[in-house]
């Protein structure tokens, strides 16, 4: 194995300022036989500007597919979840789609959340515009932990859960996270989803893999945050971004790909990979209409509506937080 190790300037070593649960999920997964780091850690600011960029390419459906079911089914989407409600938007990014929602529904109150804090209080400041007299409680955090709200009296709420990141969980944290969800919303709660379907992957792969190379930046730019807050020597130049279609998951997978043998540092951690071994980043999960509806009712909700698109690519579902019970 002809190996390339990056070497670190010493005066570089930040990650003892790190987020201590960056670093223990990378070198977590970097240490496993399949290198992986979970996708939420690619939504730092430049991640998240990469992401939103991705949003309008011509590839990318689900963006402008769920916001044009929102829009056309804004009245259906109303008369059922009712108006008062709290919106809680969990992972709301740039809230593009939001303000079809908040016009439709006129909440008593906003309350968004998104690990990137920086982004979401740039975001904000255009939503506040628009709608001046709306009560907004902007929470940095990772939402797919319990969290604590804030006060926000007794007024039902209705969570919402776009851009189908819902398949960027695996099936068991895809449930465990509906679960804290609706814990976090409590009793009599809702939640507006958004889920991309199953579909040809001659649509799907290019949606992952756009003419422009913007995804493959997004991807990328993990590692330049490795670098920049693990202290991290990883050789970016020496990796390229992967998309594929796996159909026993029924998932698109990102993966960053060595295109030869190199070494290299975190936090002091030495990690070697040979040409052509992968760090799996983030999964695309896409379901059938049946499927979501299985998915939801394990994390404790109850589809009661569901809306798409003439061609059926993205569906957008209502769903209640079902009772506790006993028994069958």
């Amino acid at each position: 194995m002809n190996l390339v190790c990056a070497t670190r300037d010493p005066a570089l070593n930040t990650a003892t300022k790190a987020d201590p649960a960056f670093l223990a999920e990378v070198l977590a997964g970097l240490s496993a036989r399949q290198k992986v780091v979970p996708a939420r850690w690619l939504y730092d600011h430049r991640g998240s500007e990469l992401f939103e960029a991705i949003t309008t390419l011509p590839e990318y459906h689900p963006t402008r597919t769920e916001h044009s079911i929102l829009e056309r089914h804004a009245k259906d989407i109303a008369e059922r979840v009712g108006r008062g409600r709290v919106v809680i938007e969990f992972g709301s990014g740039s809230s593009t789609k939001t303000p079809l929602l908040l016009s439709a529904i006129e909440p008593e109150a906003y309350v968004p959340i998104d690990v990137s804090g920086e982004f979401l209080h740039e975001s904000l400041q255009v939503l506040s515009r628009s709608f001046p007299g709306l009560p907004i409680h902007p929470v940095v955090g990772d939402f797919t932990k319990p969290m604590q709200l804030p006060r926000l009296g007794h007024s039902p709420r209705l969570g919402f859960f776009p851009g189908s990141t819902i398949g960027n969980f695996v099936a068991p944290e895809a449930v465990d996270l509906l679960r804290t969800m609706a814990t976090t919303l409590g009793d009599a709660a809702q939640l507006l989803i958004g889920v991309d379907r199953i579909k040809d992957p001659q649509v799907l792969v290019p949606a992952y893999d756009d003419a422009a190379g913007v995804t493959a930046q997004f991807n990328l730019n993990l590692l330049d945050r490795i670098n920049r807050e693990l202290s991290g020597t990883i050789p970016v130049g020496a990796f390229r971004h992967r998309a594929i279609w796996n159909d026993d998951e029924a998932r698109i997978e990102m993966h960053l790909l060595a295109t030869r043998d190199l070494g290299f540092e975190v936090a002091d951690h030495l990690f070697r990979m040979r040409a052509g071994e992968t760090i799996h980043t983030e999964n695309s999960i896409k379901y059938g209409t049946r499927d979501v509806r299985v998915l939801l009712r394990a994390g404790g909700w109850t589809p009661v509506a569901e809306w798409t698109d003439a061609q059926q690519l993205f569906s957008v579902v209502l769903a209640e937080a079902t009772p506790r019970r006993v028994g069958p």
